[in-house]
């Protein structure tokens, strides 16, 4: 199924080539899918990612936004419990949130890190999705999302903090975090202690 480029469709699922049926990871599946055709950087054209990325969003809000199809795994003996998936709270979107100067690969390694810095992961896709718990202020469950743009990675940000946290400052900590990483030739690695 190819994604349409004649006039827009007003049913996004169509758009993307997906049934009546597809749940949120079916239309992640479907975006992931068509930017690597529709991207500029391979051959695609910006109108053609804007659609795809039109039509994702449309599908995923009116799935309802942050629906998560898959089950969490149950807790092993002796491990700690894990945070729930996405803790109430408002949930807010930031897209684009934020740039950064290097391919989806190593990109998506410098956000696993940061994550890792600031909370846990809970579940991730690379070199396209993140879903982290933030344990360090502020307290939130947040997904990050990264496609590829002209040699770089945009990020888009959805967070939820049970604690009034906005999108924002859960974007700000990341900033952050992403500036302080050691960026060698060989990808991002952790500050070393001073």
């Amino acid at each position: 199924m190819a994604f349409r480029r004649s006039r827009p469709s007003s049913d996004p699922f169509a758009e993307l080539g997906l049934g009546p049926g597809a749940t949120a990871d079916d239309v992640r599946r479907a975006r992931n899918r068509l930017a690597k055709r529709a991207h500029p950087d391979v051959g695609g054209s910006a109108d053609e990612m804007q659609r795809v990325n039109a039509a994702a969003d449309a599908a995923l809000q009116h799935l309802g936004a942050v629906t998560e199809s898959a089950p969490i795994e149950p807790e092993t003996a002796g491990s700690a419990p894990r945070p729930p998936r996405r803790p109430g709270g408002r949930v807010g979107r930031d897209h684009p949130s934020f740039t950064i100067e290097a391919l989806p690969a190593e990109a998506y390694e410098a956000l696993l890190i940061v994550a890792n810095v600031l909370g846990v992961v809970l579940d991730d896709e690379p070199p396209y999705r993140l879903e982290a718990h933030l344990t360090d202020e502020p307290t939130a469950w947040c997904r990050l999302d990264v496609v590829p743009d002209g040699g770089g990675s945009t990020v888009s940000l959805t967070a939820a903090s049970p604690d009034g946290a906005t999108v924002n400052q859960v974007r700000d900590r990341f900033v952050v975090e992403l500036n302080r990483l050691d960026w060698g030739d060989d990808g991002p690695r952790p500050p070393l202690p001073s």
